[in-house]
């Protein structure tokens, strides 16, 4: 996974102040699975993409792109 992502996707959630529960919770996803979005183990569906950028009110392309 892109750095760029992992950083910007917790940046937009600290910006928010969410936790990554409550991140999780909102996209109906357990806490491991969002935290290893930040870590770039895995990478979330576009679908999931949607939603985080819906939460954090921010552009898909704010999150992937620097």
């Amino acid at each position: 996974m892109d750095k760029n992502f992992c950083e910007n996707l917790k940046i937009a959630r600290k910006d928010n102040n969410l936790t990554q529960k409550q991140v999780a919770d909102k996209l109906g996803v357990v806490e491991s699975c969002y935290a290893n979005w930040e870590q770039g183990r895995t990478e979330p569906s576009i679908a999931m993409l949607r939603k985080l950028s819906k939460i954090f009110n921010i552009s898909i392309d704010e999150l992937i792109n620097d």
